[in-house]
């Protein structure tokens, strides 16, 4: 007796199920491999952009400054690189960058008149010119008035003749701390003083209200820490 053996055929949904499964498998591990190099791929960076340098170095006449970028009051001089004249401000008596100005309107301008307290700094280059210790001591004293002055509280003042180019102006000068400063007269306005001084081939010049001088010793280190903080390496 003869005996045969058969195996049954696949149904079509065996048959079907059979080729799914490995395009599935298949597809999976695109998706991962893609998620994967999208991940290594994606940007770090926000959409912010990069945030600005505290302070910049800046070139005045050949000699290096570090300057703070929020301390420069033109927008067109906050750049590092050699310039010819820089100008800034700083709070009084921190010596703070001050923050963004405030928006005033027309019905908020009385009200925002405050008194100033920053002193205003200007960096130029000198190109030779007569150094603010010359002019002191030889180009001042021919348009001083003659009357004696006595020093108050280690501060001497002398006024500037009225036929002089100076004439509506006061000198002041000190030991110690050095200071040396050209003052107009308190008017319709308040009295404002110039300070200058040399450093390398750059002229310093500050200035500040006349008031301050009640407290010139407090003015005069500020301006001194002013002009060390911000000179860079020497070049």
């Amino acid at each position: 007796m003869t005996v045969f053996s058969a195996t049954s055929p696949q149904s079509p949904r065996t048959r079907t199920r059979a080729h799914v499964v490995p395009i599935l498998l298949g597809g999976a591990a695109a998706v991962c491999a893609v998620a994967l190099v999208a991940y290594l791929l994606w940007p770090t960076w926000g959409s912010s952009g990069a945030n600005a340098p505290d302070k910049l170095p800046v070139s005045v006449g050949g000699t290096l400054f570090n300057l703070p970028m929020t301390a420069i009051r033109m927008k067109i001089q906050r750049h590092s690189g050699p310039q010819e004249r820089i100008d800034l401000d700083f709070l009084y008596p921190s010596l703070e960058p001050p923050g963004a100005p405030k928006h005033v309107t027309a019905d908020s301008v009385d009200a925002a008149m405050q008194p100033i307290d920053r002193i205003f700094l200007s960096i130029a280059a000198h190109r030779d010119a007569l150094s603010p210790e010359q002019r002191t001591a030889t180009i001042y004293p021919r348009y001083l008035d003659q009357a004696a002055a006595m020093p108050a509280d280690g501060l001497t003042m002398r006024m500037f003749r009225a036929d002089t180019p100076y004439g509506s102006e006061d000198f002041y000068s000190a030991a110690s701390p050095a200071l040396t400063a050209r003052c107009t007269r308190d008017a319709a306005t308040p009295g404002m003083c110039l300070s200058e001084r040399r450093v390398g081939g750059a002229d310093l010049t500050f200035r500040f209200p006349r008031s301050w001088l009640s407290q010139w010793r407090d003015a005069a280190e500020a301006m001194d820490r002013l002009a060390a903080q911000l000179r860079g390496p020497r070049l």
